[in-house]
């Protein structure tokens, strides 16, 4: 026999309270919420993944520009490699930044709405 109810500390839903997730889908906040995530992670997942591979293929067919040197024996390779790193951590904190300013108001009247419709 399945169990269906799950322990809400568990950050898991509750068998009884799992139809106000179908009502909160259905608002114009969850769909604010969406869409405002979606403009975000979207284009900064293109726009990352494009520089990553930019990367690989220099690397893999770009060697006599990588080669080049720019200080001493620091090369363009090491440079741009440096920077795939300074740009996750980038895209890090922009993320955070739009998550609070823009993401984190609509998810709290959500989640706020969730607790006392569903009753915890």
């Amino acid at each position: 026999m399945a169990h269906t109810e799950k322990d809400p500390d568990a950050g898991h839903y509750r068998a009884d309270s799992a139809p106000i997730y179908k009502e909160l889908h259905e608002t114009p906040e969850f769909a604010e919420l969406r869409k405002r995530y979606r403009g975000w992670a979207i284009p900064a997942t293109v726009g990352f993944l494009v520089w990553y591979l930019l990367y690989v293929a220099l690397s893999n067919w770009g060697g006599g520009f990588m080669d080049i040197k720019v200080v001493g024996n620091i090369n363009v390779a090491l440079v741009l490699g440096l920077l795939q790193f300074l740009t996750t951590f980038g895209i890090a904190f922009l993320y955070a930044k739009h998550s609070s300013k823009a993401l984190d108001p609509i998810a709290s009247k959500l989640n706020d709405r969730y607790y006392s419709e569903a009753g915890q």
